[in-house]
């Protein structure tokens, strides 16, 4: 009614209503997004426009990062969809509008193949959303694209090299591009670290999140085993497979995994996790392991200011020296995941229709196309998965599932239960390595695994730096205490740094 009054006595509305400037989204986060949908100053298709640009700059190109294997060509166009919704007053959830990256083993009913990175199925398009795929579609988020991945999600042969795969090639770290971006998720780390993208999906197995999060210095989290729906995800192993988010700050990881949790899951962690992850930590004992200090300084720096970040909040800071696994754990976790991989995969195969029927028919192109497909490393694990006999090795299997839960939770326990802690805080990784064949250290450390088995949720963050390479640091806590975990990632994001932007350096003597 204003704007006809002017229009009567002033002959126009432009000298009362001012053009919203424009918004900058490079580097966004989503909470900042958040309040430019809402105030006008950035739209769907804004956002959505400057990611592919971002990809198109530097994925196969300029920087040649390697982290997107295809682009959604119905991205701009669902964008709009979804602002023409905003016009109306229509906001489905906090993700309305926000594009999210997939990793290339999550299966999606539209025009992005679904392949794990394997040449076998390049090209092969799902019938199915993966089911966190179609909530993400609900809540009203843009599938953006696929992101490259380690082939099989690192679980093709011995010697793999983090991050490369048949169909993507090898990604690279954006911090230093001669170094690993770390896998299996490596495209969807490399690429929100890069900022093609706002927020990423990546799976997990045993740290297949946590590794490219902590070495491309981004927010990765693995939620509690069943938290997120594995149903559409290529399979290693459903004892362990699970789906979370990857972003630049752990508010945004939070938002994302809001949307992606099921319903039952929702409920048991009693709250919305983007609330959580601004409230303050109410936790009186915090573990924190310094078993890593001695192997770099930039890690024992990371140490000393976490420790002293947190007690001078008043938290009770235990710390411990050593962080040693039950031998056994890792045997019985391999046998685990050899096991369900083949009885798991073949299933996936037949249920989604795939082009090829089984493990073995995979095995079997693989070692026809050898001079491509097997030139860098082999495939030893498909190979000793078709050999597992699923009847005669049942008892086995079952065993070793048990023992390695057992092991993994009694381990944890000792501090979160023994001792009332309501986190263990530990180095997430050792420095990026460099991409073979180029000469240099190699994998130093890496803490997940015990998270992994028992299924206890982690987050890792961006805490420290080891020269220009990132450092994470891990939140690992009882099942279903994610809002207490993000609680606690904030308040250290906050007090050590967070997220730093990558520095695109070409090697190591790059100034």
């Amino acid at each position: 009614m204003a704007c006809v009054f002017l229009l009567i006595f002033l002959g126009g509305c432009s000298k009362e209503v001012k053009q919203q400037e424009k918004a900058d989204p490079a580097w966004a986060s989503a909470k900042n997004v958040q309040q430019q949908f809402e105030n006008g100053s950035l739209t769907s298709v804004d956002l959505v426009q400057h990611y592919l640009n971002e990809i198109e700059r530097n994925n196969y190109q300029g920087y040649n990062l390697r982290a997107v294997i295809e682009v959604n060509p119905d991205a701009l166009s669902i964008a709009a969809a979804l602002d023409r919704e905003r016009e109306r007053g229509v906001v489905r959830s906090p993700l309305h509008g926000m594009p999210v990256l997939l990793k290339a083993n999550i299966a999606t009913a539209d025009e992005m193949a679904t392949t794990a990175g394997a040449s076998v199925l390049t090209g092969f398009i799902t019938a199915e959303d993966a089911l966190h795929v179609q909530q993400l579609r609900n809540a009203g988020a843009v599938i953006l694209g696929k992101t490259n991945l380690s082939e099989w999600a690192n679980f093709r042969g011995e010697n793999s090299i983090s991050g490369w795969s048949g169909i993507g090639g090898q990604t690279r770290n954006p911090h230093v591009l001669t170094h690993n971006p770390c896998g299996s998720s490596a495209g969807s780390g490399a690429a929100i670290a890069a900022d093609f993208g706002l927020l990423a999906v990546g799976t997990e197995t045993d740290g297949s999140i946590m590794c490219p999060a902590s070495v491309n210095g981004i927010v990765g989290v693995k939620p509690t085993r069943s938290s997120v729906s594995g149903h559409g995800i290529i399979p290693i192993a459903a004892a362990q497979d699970i789906a979370g988010p990857m972003a630049r700050y752990v508010h945004d990881a939070a938002l994302l995994l809001d949307a992606m949790a099921t319903p039952e899951a929702r409920e048991r962690m009693g709250t919305l996790l983007a609330e959580a992850a601004e409230s303050e930590f109410s936790g009186e004992t915090v573990v924190l392991v310094r078993a890593y200090d001695e192997r770099f300084s930039g890690v024992q720096e990371m140490t000393n200011r976490t420790a002293e970040a947190m007690r001078a909040k008043g938290i009770n800071v235990i710390e411990v020296m050593a962080w040693d696994l039950p031998s056994a754990i890792y045997a019985d976790e391999f046998e685990v995941l050899i096991y369900e991989f083949q009885r798991d995969l073949n299933n996936w195969l037949a249920d989604f229709a795939a082009p090829v029927a089984d493990m073995q028919a995979v095995i079997d192109y693989n070692a026809a196309n050898a001079d491509s497909e097997l030139a860098l490393f082999g495939q030893e694990y498909f190979e000793q998965a078709v050999a597992v006999d699923l009847e005669a090795d049942r008892a086995s299997y079952e065993r070793a599932l048990a023992n390695s839960r057992q092991l993994a939770e009694e381990h944890l326990n000792r501090y979160l239960v023994d001792l009332g802690a309501a986190a263990i805080v530990i180095p997430s990784y050792g420095p990026a390595w460099p991409i073979p064949p180029v000469e240099g250290p190699g994998y130093s450390f890496g803490t997940s695994t015990a998270a992994a088995v028992s299924g206890y949720p982690s987050i890792t963050l961006p805490a420290g730096t080891e020269g220009p390479f990132p450092l994470g640091l891990s939140i690992v806590g009882m099942p279903w205490s994610e809002a207490q975990l993000f609680s606690l990632a904030s308040f250290l994001e906050t007090e050590l740094g967070g997220f730093q932007q990558p520095k695109f350096l070409s090697n190591l003597d790059t100034d």
